[in-house]
Order: C-alpha cells, then sequence, then structure tokens
C-alpha cells in the first residue's frame, strides 16, 4: 500500500511531505477508466495521462502527433476512475511552446474538462517563463527533463542525456530554474543515476525518475511496458512484473478455440 494512505486525495503537499519524510513516491501512466480505477485500487501515488499514449495506444513512432482533444479525452476517461491518486495530464506538442499565455490558456482548457489534478510540460529554463505563468495563476505543475521524447528530433535519439560535463550540468540548472518556477515535482528521464541524485538532493520538490537511479525521491514507469504487454520495447530501465502479452494471448486464444468448436456460449450462459 502507499506511503500516502492517511490522505484521502493525493496532493501536491502530501507530495511533498513524502520527500520530506524520505518516503518514495510510486506513479504510473493511465490512459483508460479500468486500468486508472485498478491502479488507483492497487495504491500507486500518481497517475500520469503520459503523451506516451501516441506510441502505446496510437502506435505512433513518436509523441509528437498526439493533440489537446486526445489528451482531455483520455485524462477524462482517467479521472472518472481514481478516488485518492493524483492525475496529471501531459500537454502535448504545441500546446504549451508558442507562447506563456497559450499555454496557460490549454493548461486551464485540460483543468477545467478534465478533473485532472496537475499538468506535465517538458523543457528547462526554456519553458521557465510558462511554468511560472501557469503556476502563478493556480494550476500546478509537473516538470519534465533529461530526455524529453517531444525534442526527439532534435536529439536523434533515445539515448541517455546528461553523461557530458556540459549536458549535466545544463540539466541541473534547469531543474532549478523549473523549481523557481513553481513546478511542485520534476521528471527525470534517462539521465546518469548520481547525477539524479545530485539534482534530487538540490531541490525541495520531488523527483520522479524513469532511467534516473534509484535516488530520486518517486519512480514512473508506462504501464503497458512494465505489465509486459509491449513485447517490442525492452529498454533496461523497465522491470517486467508480469508477461500479460503472453497471458491474453492464450485467453484469447482459448475464446477463438471455444466460438469455433461451438463449446461456447454454453446453455448456463445463454438465456
Amino acid at each position: 500500500m502507499s506511503v500516502h494512505s492517511e490522505f484521502r486525495r493525493i496532493t501536491t503537499n502530501s507530495l511533498l511531505l513524502s520527500k520530506q519524510k524520505g518516503e518514495k513516491i510510486a506513479a504510473l501512466t493511465a490512459y483508460d477508466f479500468i486500468t486508472a480505477k485498478l491502479l488507483d485500487k492497487a495504491g500507486v501515488d500518481v497517475l500520469l495521462v503520459g503523451d506516451s499514449l501516441g506510441n502505446v495506444f496510437q502506435g505512433n513512432d513518436t509523441t509528437l502527433p498526439v493533440t489537446m482533444d486526445e489528451m482531455i479525452y483520455h485524462t477524462k476517461a482517467v479521472t472518472k476512475g481514481v478516488e485518492r491518486a493524483m492525475v496529471v495530464c501531459d500537454m502535448p506538442f504545441m500546446s504549451y511552446q508558442t507562447s506563456a499565455n497559450e499555454a496557460f490558456r490549454n493548461a486551464g482548457r485540460i483543468m477545467k474538462e478534465t478533473s485532472a489534478g496537475a499538468v506535465k510540460l517538458e523543457g528547462g529554463i526554456r519553458i521557465a517563463e510558462t511554468v511560472e505563468k501557469i503556476t502563478e495563476n493556480g494550476i500546478p505543475v509537473m516538470g519534465h527533463i533529461g530526455l524529453t521524447p517531444q525534442s526527439i528530433h532534435l536529439f536523434g535519439s533515445y539515448k541517455a542525456r546528461g553523461k557530458s560535463v556540459d549536458e549535466a550540468e545544463q540539466i541541473k540548472k534547469d531543474a532549478k530554474a523549473l523549481e523557481e518556477a513553481g513546478a511542485f515535482a520534476i521528471v527525470l528521464e534517462k539521465i546518469p543515476k548520481e547525477l539524479a541524485k545530485e539534482i534530487t538532493e538540490s531541490l525541495m520538490v520531488p523527483t520522479i525518475g524513469i532511467g534516473a537511479g534509484a535516488h530520486c525521491d518517486g519512480q514512473i514507469l508506462v504501464t503497458p511496458d512494465m505489465l509486459g504487454l509491449n513485447v517490442d520495447f525492452n529498454p533496461r530501465f523497465v522491470r517486467h512484473y508480469a508477461a500479460l502479452a503472453d497471458v491474453m494471448g492464450l485467453a484469447i486464444g482459448k475464446y477463438v478455440d471455444d466460438v469455433k468448436g461451438q463449446n461456447f456460449p454454453s446453455d448456463k450462459e445463454s438465456y
């Protein structure tokens, strides 16, 4: 069970308290009502409706095609299944990059239409003004630095970031800029564990790691990856807690056999 069992609903304050107490934060992605309900019941603290739905739900090569309307649609479904976890909605590509005012309007639309608890933006110093604009108007913002998938064409690959001295220094500056702009938590993706440790120890707000080692204040994985549904994606930072692709394949195959063999439905399953 989550460290936040005393809270009816996880908030930015309860996540901050976790960091202060040294209690780890468990986060996973969710894109639909049923999965969200299961994750919430299991004690997951933060459910991220990630634009990773572009990959695992839509089958795209990148997250860039995901739209605001699609993020709102999925987030609305997720929040309906949640009683306790904080739901965070990714702001998709081009929903916040053009201006702070447009970003604020889009963040407000997400909060108004979905009942989410926060939004998440990728980037550091370059979006600090935008984060400040959104947070000073009452909308919680989670930051995201290191490998930022919306910038994949700039990076050229999904390799780890922050391995060079210069890039590591830039990531540290990005983290501090996000905290100063009002971000309540920061995702650190695919950076060296010692860099993540240094950043985590330097910040008052919690860090959530994905491929960033054990020193972060919390961890997040993409749920279909963690459950072994995405058999074609096996990065080193993903631990498979189940092999649901195999389980589902067997169940579906048995159903097909029963239908074709006229073993389903039985008399008991008929009206």
